[in-house]
């Protein structure tokens, strides 16, 4: 097995007893957890890449590199299948020294990846993954006008149909009302448009994952619920935004009809037009990424539908979420129904791993990172 890091190669010697045996039984371990996740019938699942750091979200370039983001971690890497066997083989440092580098996004070849405060581009990233350079690309910053909170404040990243990248600002508290009135980028979502933030959805309490239809262009995206109302309220959405500039509800009102106690007996004084969400995903289940599947791997039921992670409660009685979800659209984009994809990393209410971002790869397979797990996943369909 080779290994490149920084383009420096070295070759694991087949011969070295200490090697083998920690990788069979490290195998093993990963085979044993792979065996407990529950998929469709004809789906399979297996580990696309291991000894990650707390992986995030997920993009891929042009030449099949799998660029993934760290939650805990201050690196930005470049993995792929050299051999196409389903596995990276190939592990690529690009960025290091970085804060909580969550989101990654690609446009016309150039990298985009995320700090708290600020986001970075590196041109051509392509260029420089299959060149013979010994030293880390040039990373210019994009933009460095974003809250510096760490509560809520893991970036997310994509670039919209028009061009522009959006980026959602978490509120820095459970339930508050002073930040977002102080500071209008927080509890929003919003696109990068000529040097400038512009605000198309707000009331949005903490957002870690949007797609738009492939059809409609219409921007969805998952909203995790406020805490500390109970075990079964209020549940976590799924929205989409029908005009840019769009009210949610937060922190007035949660879900569809859940009143906030201590800020709901504001809502006589608003001049806003709530929106209510489109499906209701469960209480603390905390969805995060969220992809429409564009490609023709799967049955037709998924295509131009959405793969949601709910990567699981922290703080309810009996754990829910640790799944992901299938979320069925009618043609126009209007919810259907949702139902489980894969379920498994929760047993017994002991969580051995926590989905976070669903990508549709460019050959139809679906990746998942596990920041717990520290793993990428990838699911097949051979029916």
């Amino acid at each position: 097995m080779k290994f490149f890091i920084n383009n420096y190669s070295f070759m694991i010697k087949k011969n070295s007893f200490f090697i083998f045996i920690l990788s069979f039984f490290t195998t093993i371990l990963l085979s044993q957890d792979i065996d407990n996740l529950n998929l469709p019938e004809n789906f399979k699942i297996s580990v696309f890449a291991d000894g990650l750091d707390s992986p995030r979200q997920i993009t891929e370039t042009e030449s099949g590199y799998i660029i993934v983001g760290s939650k805990k971690g201050d690196k930005i890497y470049a993995i792929k299948d050299k051999n196409s066997n389903g596995s990276a083989e190939i592990k690529v440092l690009i960025a290091e020294g970085l804060q909580n580098p969550t989101g990654v996004a690609m446009k016309n070849g150039d990298l985009y990846f995320s700090e708290i405060d600020k986001i970075w581009v590196i041109k051509d990233i392509d260029k420089w993954l299959t060149s013979s350079l010994n030293i880390l690309p040039e990373k210019n910053i994009y933009m460095d006008d974003l809250p510096n909170e760490t509560w809520h404040g893991f970036k997310y990243l994509g670039f919209g149909p028009d061009g522009n990248l959006y980026i959602p600002v978490g509120v820095p508290c459970n339930i508050c009302i002073e930040p977002q009135t102080k500071d209008k980028r927080f509890a929003a979502i919003h696109k990068y448009e000529d040097g400038n933030l512009v605000t198309v959805a707000e009331g949005v309490r903490n957002s870690v994952g949007f797609d738009w239809h492939p059809v409609t262009k219409k921007l969805y995206f998952s909203d995790n619920g406020r805490d500390w109302m109970g075990d079964d309220s209020p549940s976590c959405e799924l929205n989409v935004i029908e005009n840019d500039g769009d009210f949610f509800g937060y922190p007035y009102k949660h879900a569809t009809d859940v009143i906030d106690p201590e800020f709901g007996d504001l809502i006589p004084t608003l001049d806003k037009e709530f929106v209510d969400p489109i499906a209701e995903l469960g209480p603390h289940v905390a969805p995060l990424g969220i992809t429409f599947y564009d490609s023709n791997l799967f049955p037709s039921k998924y295509k131009n539908s959405i793969f949601i992670a709910l990567h699981g409660s922290w703080n309810r009685t009996k754990k829910s979420g640790y799944k992901v979800i299938f979320v069925e659209l009618d043609n126009n984009g209007n919810y259907v129904r949702q139902e489980d994809f894969i379920t498994g990393w929760l047993d017994n209410e002991q969580a051995w791993g926590r989905p976070v971002s669903p990508f549709v790869m460019s050959d139809g397979s679906l990746l998942i990172s596990d920041d717990k797990h520290n793993v990428i996943y990838r699911v097949t369909y051979s029916g």
